[in-house]
């Protein structure tokens, strides 16, 4: 029964993608956006409640709803799907991200082709979240990457071509180290005479791929993924992309896209390369520790509102690849759930952002001022979002980079507890660029008279806002609902699979 029910998170896509193509009208494209995300949350929270009760029941098995179907026989590539706790906390964040995201775009100039094209990312998305075989995984990543240059190109703002193009590019170049290190992998998935496989669960299993090809293949993976993930120094695509995106996809990009890059690094890189993982990790770990201090000294001295939410994205996603390269069971823990609180919290700020640009005309913080005044709704969302972005106790970030933190300091040597305290600095640093902001674009006097004249959230806007809050909220309090939801996948078992 269980087996064919995560093919739905590709199917309602791919339905929705029918009926937007027959649409007439604004109200049955909104219609059919609102059902279709409806329907994926509501699948995703019946999956995690399955998923919940198989586990309670007894089930260890690495992966559940497993299921696969012949696609392409002489190369042995199969549409394998299954999910852990990972995948399905990565389910849930792009369900409630696209039905926030379609609240966000009740609006938007020529609906029918924009949705067309969001909806095919978020099909790639659900794809790669849900496959356990490599060439799907990548097929499913590509979807995801390729509408983003018409999304932004043709519905963007400012320098939108230029952005487009360069996130495109850079993007590009990412798969194409991340395809040879694909193939390569591949190639050595089985012992010699084995049948050679693409599926994730066979190849970590076989442990065929000798320590020097892991040494060759680990870093073009991870740079592949991490590029996805805003690594430095492959991050610069990041800013423009955020800052020329139209709202729903700045939020389905920073909310759910990069993660891509996270999770593929461990699905992928880290899992079926252990020993080239934990050899290598050094290197890693001080790119991705400049990403988290870079991001966010770099977001302090921003006047546009999306350029600093951008700069702080890559601040944060770099936490997430640091973490991940810690390698043990806190640390990797923390680093899903900075991928889940990430993921709302920067879709909440581009949310609003989108709102308050598309009354005030203006991003640059230099110009707006007393908002709190104007549109009480709209700034209280926003201080709430900048609370979880700085690690205010009771919302997301808090829990998510404690536990990063107290993770990353696990680890006794000097070199990883070094890195730990200069990572723990981004968070001083997040405090003085999120004040600034709240202090600049919501109190103090107004700075234009017309402002006076704006209104505050309609009802879809509230709908899309509030529906991310809650979300941030429930991570900050029930924390260990969604740290053992994930940690089951980071038991000891998984490090011996690693060879920890």
């Amino acid at each position: 029964m269980f087996s064919n029910i995560l093919i739905y998170f590709v199917v309602i896509p791919v339905v929705m993608l029918g009926l937007l193509a027959i649409c007439q009208n604004i109200k049955q494209i909104r219609a059919v956006a609102v059902t279709g995300s409806i329907a994926l949350m509501a699948l995703s929270t019946y999956v995690l409640l399955e998923y919940l009760a198989l586990r309670a029941a007894g089930d260890t098995s690495e992966m559940l709803f497993m299921g696969s179907w012949e696609w392409f026989v002489p190369l042995h590539i199969n549409l394998a799907v299954g999910v852990d706790g990972v995948s399905i906390a990565m389910l849930i964040l792009s369900s409630i991200i696209v039905f926030a995201g379609s609240f966000a775009s009740w609006n938007i100039d020529q609906p029918k082709e924009f949705f067309l094209w969001l909806i095919l990312l978020s099909t790639g998305v659900f794809g790669f979240f849900i496959t356990i075989d490599m060439f799907t995984m990548f097929m499913f990543y590509e979807v995801a990457l390729i509408p983003m240059y018409l999304l932004i190109g043709v519905w963007g703002s400012g320098r939108k071509e230029y952005s487009a193009m360069k996130l495109t590019l850079m993007l590009m170049g990412g798969s194409a180290f991340l395809m040879l290190g694909l193939i390569g992998i591949y190639y050595h998935s089985a012992p010699e005479g084995g049948q050679l496989t693409w599926n994730l669960l066979e190849i970590a299993k076989n442990d065929a791929i000798s320590t020097g090809w892991q040494y060759f293949l680990f870093p073009m993976t991870f740079v592949g993924f991490g590029v996805l993930g805003a690594m430095f120094p492959f991050h610069t695509w990041s800013p423009d992309g955020h800052a020329s995106a139209p709202t729903a996809v700045s939020m389905l990009h920073a909310g759910v896209l990069m993660k891509l890059g996270g999770y593929g690094c461990f699905r992928v890189a880290m899992y079926l390369m252990p020993q080239a993982a934990n050899d290598l990790a050094w290197i890693f770990l001080i790119l991705t520790g400049i990403s988290v201090v870079y991001g966010a000294f770099s977001a302090c001295v921003q006047t546009d509102l999306k350029y600093i939410n951008a700069y702080s994205s890559v601040s944060h996603c770099g936490l997430v690849l640091f973490a991940i390269l810690m390698l043990n069971t806190t640390a990797m823990t923390g680093a899903i759930m900075q991928m889940l609180s990430h993921g709302l919290m920067t879709a909440l700020f581009f949310a609003l952002i989108g709102m308050i640009y598309g009354r005030t005309h203006t991003r640059d913080i230099r110009q707006m001022g007393g908002l709190m005044k104007i549109m009480p709704f709209l700034a209280v969302c926003y201080m709430i979002a900048g609370f979880a972005s700085l690690g205010l106790p009771g919302l997301s970030g808090f829990v998510a980079e404690m536990t990063i933190f107290v993770g990353s300091f696990e680890n006794s040597d000097m070199f990883h507890r070094v890195l730990t305290i200069v990572a723990c600095c981004s968070i001083v640093i997040t405090a003085v660029y999120i004040l600034r902001v709240v202090g600049k674009l919501l109190l103090g006097p107004v700075q234009d008279e017309h402002h006076r004249q704006l209104t505050d959230a309609s009802w879809w806007e509230r709908v899309s806002t509030v529906t991310l809050i809650v979300s941030v909220a429930a991570i900050g309090c029930f924390p260990n609902f969604f740290a053992n939801l994930i940690r089951f996948t980071f038991d000891p078992s998984f490090f011996r699979a690693l060879g920890l």
